[in-house]
């Protein structure tokens, strides 16, 4: 199609709603005789590797927005993403300043003008995107977490259903699921190599993050904004933000969501004001069907023993993500040397759905495991346990309302295990 004719189908299949068959719509872009626009919300360091590997996906892609709440990281990643030492990505960077939107609502100016959308957001944010870039008939790549409590989960199930309706594809930042070494274990595991499964761990135990110190003149949200990772308004605390990817290897083994929780908790160490009000450790012991116990930790304290890691055990062997290496009774590992890229590999199978005409929805998947992250949350700041349908109909809402750049925003009070109610 000529770009006028383009804009008008597009325009044309968005008023539709939908009612339009997906096979017309799939061939906008199938054969690759067409570019895709892509947009991008959110230039962190996430966002910028994001972008990369996604213009890498595809010969016939293009960037053509980016929105970010700061102009600074806006107009920065354009400038590396133009001087970068790959001439295929910078031959595919089309943002010109009018197409550079800077703000909290600048998600959906980007919306406006792409194809496929790339969310990475901080995680508070990104429920009310995806469900704007479905609404709007994009596909999406999200980034993990997708929700950070229970009315963001709904609205990500939402979603899912929605997406399915109208055939857009979805790929979550999820990558151990497009990883070669994990994909073939699981493969094992549900084949029954581990017999019965009986329990399972998973850790991601590490050290410290960054920071960023409060500048005269910067407001409460930015300084909140800037500093995401310790508001779990944000990020969800880091057992969301970053142990949803053990959790997710769990889930996956299981081919379940647990049942239950109940956990420990605290913030023992990193104890200053500006790692805000989430927690530096946790251990959560996880119920799923058939009585099956899971032990979940983790913990950002520098100086202690770092694990980032999975196991399942089953009545005929154990299976560790490790060397991806089952022992037992039928002993298995897969080949040295043999993984792939799997940050890659989401984005080109994102890219090969939408050429074939072929749907790719992980957002259920992620929302679960997400989800599983929060109700290990929920558990071990009130101390209580905590059941799925708890979390999952729970009215508590992190995200502050009418936010502005010269709101005053306290910093949440710290969760104590004991008095803290659950919601």
């Amino acid at each position: 199609m000529k770009d006028n004719s383009r804009r008008d189908f597009l325009k044309a299949s968005a008023v539709a709603g939908g009612a339009i068959a997906w096979n017309q719509v799939a061939n906008v872009h199938a054969g690759g005789n067409d570019h895709i626009k892509v947009g991008l919300v959110g230039c962190g360091g996430r966002g910028s590797g994001a972008i990369e590997q996604n213009l890498r996906g595809d010969s016939n892609c293009k960037l053509v927005a980016v929105g970010d709440a700061f102009r600074d990281r806006a107009e920065g990643l354009i400038n590396n993403l133009r001087n970068h030492r790959e001439e295929a990505i910078r031959g595919k960077v089309d943002v010109p300043a009018e197409r550079i939107f800077v703000g909290l609502d600048s998600y959906q100016r980007v919306i406006e003008q792409a194809d496929l959308v790339i969310l990475a957001t901080p995680p508070g944010f990104r429920s009310q995107m995806i469900q704007a870039a479905v609404r709007a008939r994009k596909n999406i790549f999200t980034e993990k977490p997708v929700c950070v409590d229970g009315p963001t989960a709904r609205q990500c199930f939402e979603a899912y259903e929605e997406a399915n309706r109208n055939r857009l594809c979805i790929v979550a930042g999820t990558q151990r699921r497009y990883q070669t070494g994990y994909i073939e274990s699981m493969k094992q595991i549900h084949d029954g190599a581990l017999g019965t499964i009986t329990s399972a761990r998973c850790y991601w135990n590490q050290g410290r993050l960054w920071s960023r110190a409060r500048t005269q003149g910067m407001s409460d949200l930015e300084w909140q904004l800037r500093n995401w990772l310790y508001f779990t308004w944000l990020s969800g605390d880091h057992i969301v933000e970053q142990h949803v990817h053990n959790l997710d290897v769990v889930n996956w083994a299981m081919q379940a969501h647990p049942e239950k929780a109940v956990g420990l908790g605290g913030r023992q160490v990193r104890t200053a004001p500006e790692f805000g009000n989430i927690f530096d450790h946790f251990a959560t012991d996880l119920e799923y069907p058939h009585g099956v116990h899971v032990l979940s930790m983790a913990r950002q304290i520098e100086g202690c023993a770092n694990s980032v890691s999975e196991a399942v055990i089953g009545t005929r062997g154990t299976w560790v993500s490790g060397g991806y290496r089952i022992t037992g009774e039928r002993p298995w590992q897969f080949p040295r040397g043999q993984d792939n890229q799997p940050y890659q590999e989401e984005h080109n199978a994102l890219y090969r759905a939408i050429r074939q005409g072929r749907q790719i929805n992980d957002l259920k998947n992620v929302t679960e495991s997400s989800l599983t992250a929060v109700l290990c949350r929920m558990s071990c700041y009130t101390g209580k346990e905590v059941t799925w349908e708890q979390a999952l109909n729970s009215q508590q809402k992190l995200m502050p309302d009418n936010l502005t750049w010269d709101m005053t925003l306290p910093v949440p009070a710290v969760a104590m295990p004991g008095r803290t109610e659950l919601t």
